[in-house]
């Protein structure tokens, strides 16, 4: 297997707060990993970092086999890389199709001219509402997006993240503020994209349902990586249970 994304000797300090310390970690392509931790663990700076809206003070980023560490977002996004973020923002005035048909014409959008000549959209619309039946929002291409309630809004936002056809996907919270089932259809699409071979990895608190469809956990905690394995094998880790459900339960007491 080849690598889809290496992370190394990242380290990325604000003011006197070091939030990410010489952390390291690889992902092969076609894996769906589970990026854990607890609240202020570092998570949400190393997808940025990855994504780069967050440029680290020391250490590389590789996105297939090529150093993106200093490049802009945009050229991560053209070299394969799509996120998606736990406060979803759609279009809420255009319908689903037109959402996800919009991030599906990005190539033909890129510039004036390129638009000048793509003004037909077929293409994109068949290719979104694929997207949408995959998600779990086949038979809702005509609805409003403003309309959606929550549930459906997160598999909207990974449907538009889906149709840039990015080899590497980072999920920042897709479950966050779902129910039992809405959490569970969730991570069902997640588990059918990987599936169908898109790398993904899924920063996420529900621990119920990352145990259940991920292969493989990276725990962070204060800002360092301090397990890397099978999902049973680093649960069962003391160090673990402390860092991550240890405070986790203290802070909900």
């Amino acid at each position: 297997m080849s690598e889809a994304l290496s992370v190394r000797s990242v380290a990325v300090r604000f003011g006197g707060v070091q939030a990410l310390a010489d952390v390291s970690f690889s992902v092969e392509a076609g894996e769906l990993v589970g990026l854990i931790g607890p609240n202020g663990a570092g998570k949400t700076t190393m997808l940025k970092v990855i994504a780069g809206a967050v440029k680290p003070d020391r250490g590389r980023v590789w996105l297939g086999g090529r150093d993106v560490t200093r490049m802009a977002t945009a050229a991560r996004v053209r070299g394969g890389l799509a996120t998606t973020h736990q406060i979803v923002r759609p279009f809420r005035s255009m319908t689903t199709l037109d959402n996800v048909t919009v991030a599906a014409g990005w190539r033909k959008t890129s510039s004036p001219l390129t638009a000048l000549f793509h003004r037909s959209r077929r293409a994109e619309e068949g290719r979104a509402a694929d997207i949408l039946a995959k998600v779990g929002l086949g038979g809702l291409e005509r609805k409003p997006a403003s309309s959606l309630p929550l549930g459906q809004l997160k598999r909207l936002e990974l449907a538009r993240a889906l149709a840039t056809e990015p080899d590497v996907i980072i999920l920042d919270e897709p479950l966050a503020g779902l129910n039992q089932r809405e959490a569970q259809l969730q991570a069902d699409a997640v588990a059918r994209i990987n599936a169908d071979g898109v790398t993904t990895i899924l920063i996420e608190h529900n621990l119920r349902e990352v145990l259940r469809v991920c292969k493989r956990l990276i725990v962070l905690d204060g800002g360092r990586s301090i397990a890397d394995g099978l999902p049973d094998e680093v649960m069962a880790r003391a160090d673990v249970r402390e860092a991550y459900l240890g405070k986790a339960h203290h802070a909900a007491a």
